[in-house]
């Protein structure tokens, strides 16, 4: 696991900036907590006197820094933190316990198509007919995946996920507990002469791109027909609904609590911040950001920042809510120019009635 100096520098690209003597990293932590015998990084300003106070053995930089402190090695790349993360990988990778084999708890159907040397199958999990899974993935524990359903390569599902029958995931999704993917939409119509709602069939599925994480307790509800889709590289976060036939692009991401109304597109690189609700059957541009707490109505041009309910672009919607928080001031302002004019108006009329 521990790595020479030699090889953070291949992993991460960069260059040293002081003299260094040999050492060897064995984790990762932040400025505040690091050790001697860990790496660091400073990604955001904010953390600079963390950074003046570290105690951590190589620290990852960007470039001219005002000030660097002493003990310290340093390594100068364009991107601390994305170059911090190959340093995460790596020991991830070297700390992973995958073991192939399916766990003797796990019942799996005699038609799946997997490869026991090259996949696992975590204990109670259950594995339905027609299920194809590709090498390198890992099951979790009591995972449910129905039937006819394809997980590509070196997938990672944590305990308790669910993928229901038919839907297709790519190579290289990760899942978090709980996720449930591919439940049915939200479909139901109202029958004038029962006065009940009943439930319409939802027969499509979900399809997930290559790469994409998808977060704890998310769900993603399968298509009425046809699919729903997640596009390569996508992000979603925990707690996030999905309905039916929602199209979301490559590299988007999707944060906490945000809500997504069925047959709505999204386009790539959107950022989607926490608590946004967007309704049915609208677009959203590409590389739109809709800040916290954006209510979403209709359909949306990319390349612009939105905020507020209905969303607005950013600057308009903050001048609103500055005005608007600035209404009590100017109510109380009014209603003393009311008063103002009311006795300004009983004058008037007391001068005019004594000159009449």
């Amino acid at each position: 696991m521990n790595l020479s100096l030699t090889e953070v520098l291949a992993l991460t690209g960069g260059k040293v900036l002081n003299s260094a003597p040999e050492i060897s990293i064995s984790g990762v932590a932040t400025l505040a907590e690091a050790s001697p015998s860990e790496i660091a990084f400073l990604g955001n300003e904010k953390y600079f006197k963390d950074f003046l106070a570290t105690k951590a053995g190589v620290v990852l930089v960007p470039p001219a820094l005002p000030e660097y402190p002493e003990g310290v090695i340093f390594i100068e790349v364009e991107n601390p933190s994305l170059a911090f993360n190959a340093m995460v990988e790596h020991f991830m990778k070297a700390a992973n316990d995958f073991v192939p084999g399916i766990a003797a708890t796990a019942v799996v159907d005699p038609s799946a198509q997997l490869n026991a040397d090259k996949v696992r199958v975590g204990h109670g999990a259950i594995i339905e007919a027609g299920v194809c899974i590709g090498d390198g993935s890992d099951i979790g524990a009591g995972c449910f995946i129905g039937k006819s359903a394809i997980i590509g390569k070196n997938c990672k599902l944590y305990p308790r996920v669910v993928v229901r029958e038919r839907c297709i995931l790519g190579n290289k999704v990760v899942i978090q507990p709980g996720a449930v993917i591919g439940s049915d939409g939200f479909g139901f119509l109202l029958n004038n002469e029962t006065g009940r709602y009943e439930t319409v069939d939802q027969v499509g599925i979900v399809e997930i791109g290559d790469c994409v994480d998808i977060g704890a307790n998310t769900t993603i509800d399968r298509a009425r027909f046809g699919r729903t889709i997640i596009g390569e590289g996508t992000k979603i976060d925990n707690l996030v609904q999905i309905g039916h036939n929602v199209t979301i692009g490559k590299h988007t991401v999707i944060v906490s609590q945000s809500g997504i109304a069925g047959s709505t597109h999204i386009g790539d690189y959107v950022t989607v911040a926490a608590q946004v609700g967007i309704a049915g059957h609208i677009t959203i541009g590409d590389k739109a950001v809709l800040a916290a707490r954006t209510g979403v109505m209709s359909s949306l041009e990319g390349g612009q920042v939105y905020w507020g309910a209905p969303a607005a672009p950013y600057k308009d919607a903050a001048k609103q809510y500055a005005a608007i928080r600035k209404l009590p001031d100017a109510m109380k302002e009014v209603i003393a120019l009311k008063k103002q004019a009311e006795e300004i108006k009983k004058l008037i009329d007391q001068a005019m009635a004594e000159q009449a």
